[in-house]
């Protein structure tokens, strides 16, 4: 298959390309490689699947110097025009959509651009797979649709009408876009629900990398809820192998759409989450207790059976050999 994934600059974009490539598959990446947090990072997620940043130009696809079936574009979703000509040229078979503004706290500061990305982008990749017909769009939603969801396991059939973030309804927005433009032209769709990715390379705003950094520096934490939230944390391994296999079996039906949660389905209290990286570091963190923030959940856990029915899904890593798989990619990534 020929395959596009956008957000390959990103954490889950770059290993997946890895997956994607081993298996044999020809894959275009795309990313805007925009600078919500350190770009270098991103720069060197590109290299490590063979693109050199040298060698990046806006608009021009670029072959891998890794992968012979790899070739990449920096280009923006919102790009409508960018955008149809890619599709035009290259006549995708699959489109893994990864690319979106994240993060549940900066959607608070930044609104625009998560409408921009996650709803415009979103819609423009619709419509190129309207005009140039895919068959299959695997797209990244998050657990965050949940909203305060007091029922777990969460699953795919409960309510998420009542998000708790623009980010969280921004995801929400892409799930009724992408079912509607099922229903309407036929487009085989899924939407993965994520709980919680870390692992190495991951984004440098979430949890397990401040919490990595700033105990390794002996610098203070802060613990919002003042300890009191449970994640169901999920190694990137894990979530990978969930989309290659969803990737693999476009939905059937008369409108073509699903949903999954790809989790690791033991949510981990925060403190205990702690612990494990005070355990690998050899170094007691300084927490700050903080009072909960605007946005956050207070526990994420993934129902992931509709998964693990279609498709055998177990994850694998736990959070303890996660952490010290994490810790050691830290450790030679800043030496």
């Amino acid at each position: 298959m020929k395959i596009l994934v956008t957000g390959t600059a990103g954490f889950i974009g770059m290993h997946l390309v890895h997956a994607l490539t081993g298996q044999g598959h020809e894959v275009v990446g795309l990313d805007s490689i925009n600078d919500y947090y350190d770009v270098q990072l991103k720069y060197d997620r590109l290299r490590e699947t063979g693109i050199d940043a040298a060698a990046i130009v806006p608009g021009k696809i670029i072959a891998s110097t890794r992968y012979p079936a790899y070739r990449f574009v920096q280009m923006d979703l919102c790009d409508k025009q960018a955008l149809t000509r890619l599709f035009g040229a290259e006549q995708f078979d699959g489109v893994v959509n990864l690319a979106a503004q994240t993060g549940v706290r900066y959607s608070t500061e930044n609104p625009e651009a998560y409408v921009a990305s996650n709803v415009m982008g979103f819609l423009h990749l619709l419509e190129c797979c309207r005009n140039y017909p895919v068959k299959h769009l695997v797209y990244a939603s998050s657990s965050s649709v949940y909203g305060l969801n007091e029922k777990t396991p969460f699953s795919e059939d409960d309510r998420t009408d009542a998000p708790a973030s623009l980010y969280a309804a921004t995801k929400k927005a892409d799930e009724m876009m992408a079912y509607a433009y099922s229903s309407l032209y036929q487009i085989p769709a899924t939407g993965v629900r994520f709980f919680t990715v870390y692992g190495p390379w991951g984004r440098p705003d979430m949890a397990p990398f401040l919490f990595m950094k700033a105990i390794r520096e002996n610098q203070p934490i802060r613990v919002f809820n003042h300890g009191k939230l449970k994640r169901d944390f999920t190694y990137i391994d894990d979530i990978v192998n969930g989309l290659v296999r969803i990737l693999s079996a476009p939905p059937a039906g008369s409108v073509k759409h699903t949903l999954y949660n790809i989790g690791n389905s033991r949510p981990v209290e925060l403190m205990d989450f702690i612990a494990e990286i005070e355990s690998v570091t050899g170094k007691v963190a300084d927490k700050q207790m903080m009072d909960m923030q605007p946005g956050d959940v207070y526990h994420t856990y993934a129902d992931t059976s509709r998964l693990q029915h279609d498709f055998g899904y177990t994850p694998l890593i736990s959070i303890s050999e996660g952490i010290r798989r994490f810790h050691e990619w830290y450790v030679a990534y800043f030496r």
